[in-house]
């Protein structure tokens, strides 16, 4: 090791560059590196949030179309496949919001609709905020019941 070798350690030092504006002999004074004249020279000057120095911004760019509806209601699709494979694993006789969120098929503030893929071979009661058509269909044709929460 030899002194001219020295070094600081990494990221010990935060050099903020030349200071502005602190005399002609700094070589940063005057115009203190804002160029003459104009609204970026002077104080108090910001630029608008997206501004692009004049150039079309991005978000004026973009195509914009379609529509979206503040009032959707989303739904956690569930299916009677997944349904039925779940009475065979576990052997449920009734399913409701807490067995299907306690088996991981949605969360506890989602909403569940239950669609018609796959069919139900057992006769069980199932509760869920929205059935499809073909769902309450399958389960009341084996001896189910569909209840709406």
């Amino acid at each position: 090791m030899k002194l001219h070798t020295l070094k600081p350690a990494e990221g010990s030092i935060k050099r903020e560059g030349k200071r502005i504006g602190r005399g002609e002999g700094s070589g940063k004074g005057g115009t203190a590196a804002k160029g003459h004249k104009g609204g970026q020279s002077r104080s108090g000057h910001k630029t608008k949030r997206g501004f692009e120095g004049g150039q079309m911004p991005l978000y004026r760019r973009m195509p914009k179309f379609g529509f979206t509806n503040l009032n959707r209601v989303e739904y956690t699709p569930i299916n009677l496949d997944r349904i039925q494979s779940l009475v065979d694993s576990k052997g449920l006789k009734s399913i409701d919001i807490e067995a299907i969120v306690s088996n991981g098929l949605a969360s506890k503030k989602d909403l569940v609709k239950i669609l018609g893929r796959g069919e139900l071979k057992s006769a069980i009661e199932i509760k869920a905020h929205a059935f499809s058509a073909s769902a309450l269909k399958a389960i009341e044709a084996v001896g189910g019941t569909a209840v709406k929460i």
